[in-house]
């Protein structure tokens, strides 16, 4: 069945006297999120797509009217939409039917309207995209090939932390904090020792500006990571984030496992420096760190 769209089925008139329509394919994640409102304070209109929206924005469902009708209006597209949570969740799903499903079908689906429609876009990769052992680095490779075939942009994302919604999907640094006000007791998945490079989401989304403003001096086989360069181990941050704890009168205990990481096995790519000629992050791990927290105390207040 093929969705035919026409002016006459939008308010296209909606975005009259704005320079750019910026579609957030994945805007209610924890990098969409933050994106969605950083590019609210740019001359631009941001048009939202995430599930957590409605059923009608689910980008698994084959074919999706709504998702063609956004795609069609769309100036540019970021695709950061995927299946994804932290290591926790990963380690539960990545190997199962409906995440491999899941985010072959949105795929699809995006990639198809993204060709027919000839958009320009970025899609939001990772530094896993190399390990071939994890399901979710094999499908955010495949996500690549196909970005490579239609000519748009990726950029590879490393450890990317803040605000999430779903806690279900949390990543160490907000499960970290979560544990702390709720149970006093930060246990730890692993024994802390993996080292990873932690970016704080503001920053990411200058990067993601960026990378949109240079579109046409940049091309698909440039390295586009966007990190810090800083390794952080996981038993530093959780004793970061005690120290944050303390700092506001409560006294909590991190406990390590005695395991290895399993999700990225410790395994340490290096990030290609390319994209620092027009891009620096600026936010340190502790300063990130605190900003997450001071937030997700207002909820626990």
């Amino acid at each position: 069945m093929e969705v035919v769209i026409t002016d006459m089925d939008y308010e296209v008139d909606y975005f009259e006297g704005k320079t750019r329509k910026i579609l957030v394919l994945g805007s209610g994640g924890q990098v969409g999120a933050y994106l969605t409102e950083y590019l609210r304070c740019a001359d631009v209109e941001v048009m939202e797509f995430d599930i957590t929206n409605g059923p009608d924005q689910d980008m698994t469902v084959i074919p999706n009217g709504e998702l063609e009708a956004k795609i069609y209006m769309a100036d540019f597209v970021y695709f950061l939409a995927f299946d994804v949570g932290g290591s926790h969740y990963l380690k539960k799903y990545q190997h199962t039917f409906n995440f491999i499903d899941n985010n072959t079908r949105l795929m699809a689906n995006a990639f198809g309207l993204i060709e027919k429609y000839k958009k320009p876009f970025v899609f939001a990769s990772s530094q896993m995209s190399n390990m071939s052992y994890s399901p979710y680095g094999v499908l955010k490779r495949v996500g690549e090939l196909y970005t490579k075939s239609l000519g748009g942009l990726i950029v590879k994302f490393w450890n990317v932390y803040g605000i999430e919604k779903d806690m279900d999907k949390a990543h160490v640094i907000t499960d970290f904090i979560r544990k702390g006000f709720e149970t006093g007791v930060i246990d730890m998945m692993t024994d802390g020792t993996e080292a990873r490079e932690f970016l704080y989401a503001e920053d990411c989304c200058e990067a993601l500006e960026t990378v949109m403003d240079e579109y046409d001096n940049l091309s698909c086989d440039d390295e586009l990571h966007i990190t810090t360069g800083v390794y952080t181990t996981v038993l530093e941050i959780a004793e970061e984030i005690k120290s944050l704890f303390f700092s506001i009168g409560k006294k909590i205990t991190v406990i390590p496992d005695e395991k290895k990481d399993s999700v990225q096995r410790d395994a340490r790519n290096v990030p290609d420096p390319y994209i620092k000629e027009f891009w620096q992050p600026t936010t340190s791990v502790k300063e990130g760190l605190k900003k997450v927290f001071e937030e997700m105390k207002k909820d626990y207040e």
